[in-house]
């Protein structure tokens, strides 16, 4: 996090500016761990690599606003 990570800070709207929401944009297993606040580990990512291939962008969409 930087110095000034306070709502409405240049800081904070540029990180918003980042981010996305619901799997309108390609995304991979490790973001898929990674939404759901878990480290990536190789298992994790493998679980995440077949649960994308099962069920698309609803995957990740679970996970995102």
């Amino acid at each position: 996090m930087g110095k000034d990570d306070t709502p409405g800070s240049d800081e904070a709207r540029a990180r918003l500016r980042e981010l996305y929401t619901g799997g309108e944009r390609p995304f991979d297993p490790e973001d898929l761990v990674m939404a759901r606040g878990l480290e990536p580990t190789p298992e994790r990512i493998e679980k995440a690599r077949r649960l994308i291939e099962e069920k698309g962008a609803a995957a990740i969409e679970r996970y995102l606003p």
